[in-house]
């Protein structure tokens, strides 16, 4: 069952070998500003093998790694994490998934040879491999009605091109950049608490109103529905100045 005290808790899935473009900065966000608002932040770290803490997390984080990591982590995800990651979920706990991470969730992944590794199907998403390798700044319009700003910024690289079923809608759509697939200008998925992307660099220090979304989304299942306000002024000073970049970049 969740926790009922002022404990806030994030799980890193596979810390050791889903971790690559700087995705640790995810975690560190997500602690700092919950630790900031006098909770007691803690991390699980989720590796390989049979875990009984996952009934404890809050918001869990799932991030990439090349092709040979994914394929370490994929039986074991199967075996010992999708079911009580499936229960956490289902009692309202979050889940961030960047890239590698995002891909797993789906229903599967189809090499450019045309071989198919099935994920767990979390989310009603497909991805199929790419000739040609996403990788830049992007900017998103978030389809999120609570987020202020509407904006959020990161980088991609990734050659994966990933599509939405009807169960999953878009995090937001592209204003620069690829996102899912460079066709549709979609990019990310919001199914249910889970929240897949393909953001890096890292997303939640650059994107503080969207670690905000996802504590107070996790917290919202002990009551909890507003979060007290931070001084944000440096990380959207950051923010806008990305933005800004980007878009002085796309002329």
């Amino acid at each position: 069952m969740p926790r009922t005290n002022n404990t806030f808790t994030v799980g890193w899935l596979y810390p050791d070998l889903m971790n690559i473009y700087g995705d640790r900065g995810n975690i560190l966000a997500l602690l700092k500003r919950a630790e900031w608002r006098g909770y007691d932040a803690k991390l699980v770290e989720l590796g390989r093998g049979k875990t009984n803490q996952m009934d404890e997390v809050d918001v869990f984080f799932f991030g990439g790694g090349q092709d040979r990591e994914q394929a370490l982590v994929y039986e074991d995800l199967l075996e010992f994490k999708q079911p009580p990651l499936e229960r956490a979920v289902n009692s309202g706990a979050g889940v961030l998934a960047v890239c590698g991470g995002y891909q797993l969730l789906g229903h599967y992944y189809q090499t450019a040879e045309g071989e198919r590794f099935p994920g767990i199907g979390m989310i009603d998403v497909t991805t199929e491999a790419g000739k040609k390798r996403f990788i830049g700044d992007v900017v998103v319009d978030a389809e999120i009605d609570t987020l202020i700003p509407k904006t959020l910024v990161g980088f991609e690289n990734h050659s994966g091109r990933t599509f939405l079923g009807p169960k999953a809608r878009p995090l937001g759509k592209t204003r620069l950049g690829n996102g899912n697939n460079g066709s549709d200008k979609t990019e990310g998925c919001l199914q249910g608490s889970v929240l897949g992307t393909y953001l890096h660099g890292s997303l939640l220090p650059k994107n503080p109103h969207l670690a905000d979304y996802l504590i107070r989304s996790a917290l919202s299942r002990r009551g909890v529905d507003e979060l007290s306000a931070l001084d944000d002024s440096v990380e959207m000073a950051a923010h806008e100045r990305i933005l800004q970049r980007a878009q002085h970049q796309h002329r």
